[in-house]
């Protein structure tokens, strides 16, 4: 009887501590406006990324991994993984191992996950006892080594921004055992309007000026959570402005036979990869391309820089890379109807590019107030976030100690 009654007592201190452990355990909402360029707040005067960086820390801007896209650097900022070591190389790729391709608007593949590397941070969380959540996140709609998020929403860009905002403080009003001390909330608008019209326009103004709104919205209903929690507001990439002429795209289809069905070709704009699937076929054809380039130039996998983190299989055996101002397409395009005279892309070498870095904005009870830090590689959002959940950091190529100077115990 004594036995039993101490294990139970030990047993009731140890429930006890763990769940006092939770509770000590910080909040953080890593949220995305998805191609938010590292000037827009200078550019633009949006008021409440104003106020948000004079009470928080910021950094100059935020570095993307290469390619600077979408997908890739969505997963990196939560496997703390270059997209070359993640998997992820691009918003469409192929994976000549699976047989099968990779696109971002390919709802089977996106749910796929042979394609997915690392822990995300979600899963990080979930290992470690701690609750996680996702209103939208490259990942998040895959089960990555069998684990999905505790609470996520499938991609809907219809879903109001607000609506994404008041599911995320429903969220942090659950029962302390079931609410997510880690949450991703991601917004598109900005990005969608700036390949629409460009970086200088009008349009781009007021679409800035509206995700200032929401981040607005959910700094005031974050008001009425009774729970300490960091916000850190990043983007993925920012934004070049080309011109809508005929001069400034490359006409792959015209540099070979793209039709060819011995070759599989997965073009991304800034980057086009190609599969040839056969030795003879790829230096013949790099052959080819290298006496055509202007405006782009052709790497075989292994020639590829080594600070791009980009050699592996799913990269293809050649990628042609546009320079900047340029961009890649791989059927004949219409001229002359446009809403407006230039687009916005990214995807671009962000060492070479400085438009395409994102942001980095921080606040809150483990943030280091008035401080601002240089630009750095996104991959470092990862242990810092994992360091504020009291979580322990795998082999990732990211360093906490790039954000420590921002970090409070």
């Amino acid at each position: 009887m004594k036995r039993i009654l101490l294990v139970c007592f030990c047993l009731l201190v140890w429930t006890a501590d763990h769940a006092q452990q939770k509770q000590r355990t910080p909040y953080v909402i890593l949220v995305s406006f998805d191609g938010f360029r590292y000037d827009y707040v200078a550019k633009f005067n949006p008021p409440n990324f104003k106020d948000f960086i004079k009470k928080g820390a910021a950094a100059q801007g935020l570095i993307p991994s290469f390619p600077s896209k979408t997908f890739p650097n969505h997963y990196t900022l939560v496997t703390g993984l270059y997209p070359g070591h993640h998997g992820l190389v691009d918003n469409q790729f192929y994976d000549p191992a699976l047989r099968k391709p990779y696109g971002m608007k390919d709802k089977t593949a996106v749910g796929d996950t042979a394609f997915y590397g690392g822990i995300p941070l979600w899963q990080l969380a979930q290992q470690n006892g701690v609750h996680a959540a996702s209103f939208f996140w490259v990942g998040s709609e895959a089960a990555v080594k069998g684990i999905m998020p505790d609470y996520s929403i499938p991609y809907d860009e219809a879903v109001p921004n607000n609506k994404r905002v008041d599911q995320t403080i429903t969220w942090l009003k659950l029962r302390e055992n079931k609410r997510p001390h880690f949450i991703s909330l991601y917004f598109s608008l900005v990005d969608s309007e700036g390949h629409r019209s460009g970086t200088n326009s009008a349009e781009l103004k007021n679409t800035v000026l509206k995700a200032d709104s929401v981040l607005g919205y959910l700094m005031q209903q974050l008001k009425t959570v009774k729970v300490p929690v960091n916000v850190i507001l990043v983007s993925d990439h920012g934004m070049y402005e080309l011109k809508q002429d005929e001069a400034t795209f490359i006409p792959l289809y015209k540099l070979y036979n793209i039709a060819d069905p011995k070759i599989v070709t997965a073009n991304g704009g800034t980057q086009a990869h190609i599969y040839t699937g056969n030795a003879g076929r790829t230096d013949s054809l790099y052959t080819v391309l290298k006496k055509e380039e202007k405006h782009f130039k052709v790497y075989k996998r292994e020639e590829t820089p080594v600070a791009w983190h980009y050699d592996l299989p799913r990269i293809g055996d050649l990628l042609v890379v546009a320079e900047p101002g340029y961009y890649i397409q791989d059927k004949p395009r219409a001229f002359g109807n446009w809403q407006s005279t230039a687009f916005g892309v990214h995807g671009y070498d962000p060492s070479v590019v400085k438009e395409m870095q994102g942001i980095f904005y921080a606040i809150g009870p483990n943030v280091k107030a008035g401080v601002t830090i240089t630009p750095f590689e996104n991959i470092h959002v990862y242990p810092f976030i994992a360091k504020i959940l009291g979580l322990p950091i795998p082999a990732i190529d990211g360093d906490f100690n790039v954000l420590k100077p921002i970090y409070k115990k």
